[in-house]
């Protein structure tokens, strides 16, 4: 499983000209499912991205976590990010998990984020959707379950 996770003011997600979900002070995080995910990946990520120390403490150090500092979560499934680009110019997207999995997963996710008491708006799964944010810092953090960088 792999991820980008910015820190955000703010983030939305519009499909078909309509807002399906927004936040505030929060995480934006586009999440890629890969094929060979288990439960172990799901939960390693859920762990990661809920404690990673990227808010500012009053040292202005980043030393805080999306709990510590009672922020919201955007989650946009986004199967791209497992894109190979190491041999020619069209991505390969073999390692990316087929939609029925790749969903089961991804809806996983954020119901193990909403059990840990945090408001989390998502995208719309397979559809073609816009995603505003105001990237604050810029923190922009990249997270793969497998550990491949």
């Amino acid at each position: 499983m792999r991820a980008v996770v910015q820190r955000v003011s703010s983030a939305s997600v519009d499909v078909d000209n309509e807002r399906v979900g927004a936040i505030e002070k929060g995480l934006l995080v586009l999440l890629g499912v890969e094929e060979t995910d288990t439960s172990k990946d799901l939960q390693y990520m859920v762990d990661k991205i809920l404690n990673l120390r990227i808010f500012e403490d009053e040292n202005e150090k980043m030393n805080l976590s999306l709990k510590d500092v009672g922020g919201q979560l955007m989650v946009v499934s986004q199967f791209t990010l497992l894109g190979d680009c190491r041999k020619g110019r069209r991505p390969s997207f073999v390692e990316a998990a087929k939609p029925h999995k790749a969903n089961e997963l991804y809806e996983e996710f954020v119901m193990k984020c909403r059990n840990e008491d945090i408001k989390v708006e998502t995208g719309k799964f397979q559809t073609h959707m816009h995603v505003n944010l105001c990237n604050d810092g810029p923190v922009t953090i990249l997270v793969d379950s497998h550990k491949k960088f």
